[in-house]
């Protein structure tokens, strides 16, 4: 995916959360393009300046975005493909913007430190005039709506939904990628998201226990990794950390065994830029120079795939899994996007001894090699939920609707498709 006002810069690109449908993206331009998962655009947000952040909900129904040249926030309505703008009432830039992901609230931060907590249900707005003393550059929720805020002013601060500060810690450099975890202090993990995570100067790991406020872990890393890029939390307490020299490592958060190093490879020779995890496959994934790894979380000594993008000479720069880990777009440094299908639905019909199968998204092959039958791949309509193949037909369908191609003698497919609805069956 290459659009000409993104090349020569580093993309911004946000997967839409829970079903994957949609991703926008952002470059250099004034502008926030949407497309769906194939590739196709589906609305474009124009904004007055250069957009400095996106997230979606956390049902991936309203994506908001904000600009650096305007107080509004941009909200894209995914169901009805509609864009409104709500006024922040902020006065300084907007830096920092993220939904909650246990409820209808945009957390919204500025250059001056200053926060705005948006209801999207009730349409209120609780302004926090000074919440930091410089910008706001980093946050995350907790799914008990906490909220931590990481800022140029050396302090990490976690507040209520109602924007009240309950805790705040200085660190000793520039915070980022704040995150919130469970922590395992003993045998047994402490109730809730109680561990808030900062990486501290690119240097430093910083582990914020808001039950023990007064004992924060400092984690440190051989010299040799380089900075910290970026890191996941995943399973038990476990961090997987990537660092700039292309190290990809692994440490627990076991109090019994803290900032131990469970694995380490050095995935990438020059460079790593970025690192992803997928829950839903159990996978983990780093990118940099022209090359994406993956691994099985289960097995890491173990190289599920490598995915090499030899056009891209300037290197890749952003790695991201839809929730459902079907789909892993990857940004690069010249501004393309590149888009791998990584999980595909086994669905299949034989009918005889022909057989028809899923082999894409959006395509079924139909094949006979006990009668020496070549096979035809047939482009649908739809992603379906079944498959169906007869002696002469192929059928593909979604809830209650199916779409039937007609097979020729030498098994190619017509191009026509008949579209029916089909009613549920009625028991009198």
């Amino acid at each position: 995916m290459i659009n000409r006002a993104w090349l020569g810069s580093c993309l911004q690109y946000k997967w839409q959360k829970t079903l994957g449908n949609y991703i926008a993206v952002a470059g250099s331009d004034s502008s926030v393009k949407i497309f769906d998962r194939h590739g196709q655009r589906k609305n474009e947000l124009n904004l007055p300046g250069r957009c400095v952040g996106m997230d979606w909900d956390k049902d991936g129904d309203i994506l908001a975005v904000i600009s650096d040249k305007s107080s509004s926030v941009y909200l894209w309505d995914a169901n009805v493909n509609k864009t409104s703008q709500i006024d922040s009432g902020m006065r300084d830039q907007m830096s920092f913007i993220l939904w909650s992901k246990a409820g209808p609230l945009l957390a919204v931060g500025t250059n001056k430190g200053n926060l705005l907590i948006y209801n999207q249900q009730t349409s209120r707005k609780i302004p926090v005039l000074g919440k930091h003393t410089k910008r706001i550059t980093c946050g995350c929720w907790s799914s008990q709506n906490l909220l931590a805020l990481g800022s140029e002013d050396c302090s990490v601060t976690i507040s209520n939904q109602e924007g009240d500060t309950v805790r705040q810690t200085s660190v000793r450099s520039d915070p980022a990628d704040v995150q919130f975890s469970v922590m395992k202090t003993d045998e047994r993990s402490s109730p809730g998201e109680s561990t808030v995570s900062v990486a501290v100067g690119k240097k430093t790991l910083f582990l914020f226990n808001l039950n023990d406020p007064d004992n924060p872990i400092e984690l440190a890393f051989q010299q040799r990794y380089g900075h910290i890029i970026s890191y996941r939390w995943y399973g038990d307490g476990y961090i997987l950390i990537g660092f700039s020299q292309g190290y990809f490592v692994v440490i627990s958060t076991h109090i019994r065994e803290i900032g131990q190093e469970l694995f380490q490879a050095h995935n990438h020779k020059d460079s790593l830029t970025s690192v992803a995890i997928s829950s839903a496959l159990n996978k983990a994934a780093s990118c940099g120079d022209n090359s994406i790894k993956i691994h099985d979380l289960s097995e890491l000594k173990e190289m599920d795939a490598i995915v090499n993008l030899e056009d891209e000479t300037q290197g890749l720069d952003q790695l991201s899994w839809t929730d459902d880990g079907q789909l892993l777009a990857v940004s690069t440094q010249r501004g393309a996007l590149h888009v791998f299908l990584t999980r595909l639905p086994i669905l299949g019909h034989s009918c005889g001894t022909r057989l028809a199968y899923l082999t894409s998204l959006l395509e079924v092959t139909v094949s006979n090699r006990v009668e020496g039958e070549a096979p035809v791949a047939v482009a649908v309509e739809v992603e379906p939920n079944f498959i169906a193949v007869g002696p002469y037909h192929v059928a593909v369908g979604m809830n209650n609707r199916a779409w039937f191609y007609a097979l020729g003698d030498s098994g190619v497919c017509w191009c026509d498709s008949v579209c029916l609805s089909m009613s549920p069956l009625r028991v009198v």
